[in-house]
């Protein structure tokens, strides 16, 4: 697996967290690295549930949020 890897086809999340992610042009495990965690959970749409999803699966990439 690659950081390129889409999130929606990797993910599990609910449909707000991926139309948040997706209206902020967060499309790639990639694009979600060049945001920092913080900026990310303050989407509308995405929370607690959607990082803790999306944590394992950065961390299974090799990514991380910015710091």
């Amino acid at each position: 697996m690659s950081a390129d890897d889409r999130i929606a086809e990797s993910v599990k999340l609910g449909k707000p967290a991926h139309r948040a992610l997706a209206q902020a042009g967060i499309v790639t495990f990639a694009d979600l690295a060049r945001w920092r965690r913080e900026d990310v959970a303050a989407l509308h749409g995405v929370g607690a549930k959607a990082l803790s999803a999306l944590a394992p699966a950065m961390a299974a990439r090799g990514v991380a949020f910015k710091p």
